[in-house]
């Protein structure tokens, strides 16, 4: 059975709103990495003073994380099914009622009380007690939803659902910034890497709307 023309457009159009389209996936991949990767400049700093980035040079790290399973977890599976799931297919269905504002702040409340299971599994398991695991919960559900409205964000901003795909699997990557870390170094480098987190997030804020400018991915689908 032959598709139809009209057939064709749909689902091409649907595709286009999930976010899979190939124009403009280049800089889908590579501005989003590098605009979060600015957000990230203190803790990339503490990688490096770490010997962290070292790993990276070595081959055995990779074929490593490739046979881990939870590295595949939370580098590739996660951020792609989470972003398909809570980004392609949430905000196109947002967007009409509620416009790109609401959308990009209520959007990541599904998100972030998605992730709200970890403390049901803490208790269970005996692994904390139901305080300290609400709490620590609280925490995720926070962070996780200022991500989650950063990543909205990116979906919108560039029409490609790889764009928060590479942003997430980064943060995932990272973890939370070890701002505690930071305190454990001498004065003086302890005042370089309070600088270096504070133009990380100043350099984030004014590169945010250049490195996300919607002709740069050929996006045509989302006004944000």
């Amino acid at each position: 059975m032959v598709a139809t023309k009209s057939e064709s457009a749909q689902a091409n159009s649907l595709l286009c709103w999930l976010g899979i389209r190939f124009w403009g996936l280049m800089p889908a991949f590579i501005l989003p990495l590098l605009l979060t990767m600015v957000l990230f400049l203190g803790p990339l700093s503490l990688h490096y003073l770490d010997g962290v980035f070292s790993l990276y040079l070595e081959a055995k790290y990779w074929t490593n994380s490739i046979k881990n399973f939870v590295w595949l977890r939370n580098h590739i599976v996660a951020p792609l099914s989470e972003e398909f799931i809570f980004r392609a297919c949430m905000l196109p269905l947002l967007l009409p009622s509620l416009g790109v504002n609401w959308s990009i702040v209520l959007c990541p409340l599904f998100f972030g009380v998605a992730h709200f299971h970890h403390m049901i599994e803490k208790v269970v398991q005996g692994q904390q007690e139901v305080a300290e695991s609400f709490k620590q919960s609280l925490f995720q559900l926070a962070y996780t939803t200022v991500f989650g409205a950063y990543s909205a964000f990116l979906f919108l901003r560039t029409g490609h659902l790889m764009a928060p795909v590479i942003a997430h699997a980064f943060c995932n990557h990272m973890g939370f910034p070890s701002f505690g870390e930071v305190m454990g170094y001498q004065q003086t480098t302890r005042h370089k890497l309070m600088v270096l987190f504070v133009l990380g997030l100043v350099g984030w804020i004014f590169l945010l709307y250049p490195f996300t400018t919607p002709w740069l991915f050929a996006n045509n689908i989302y006004d944000a």
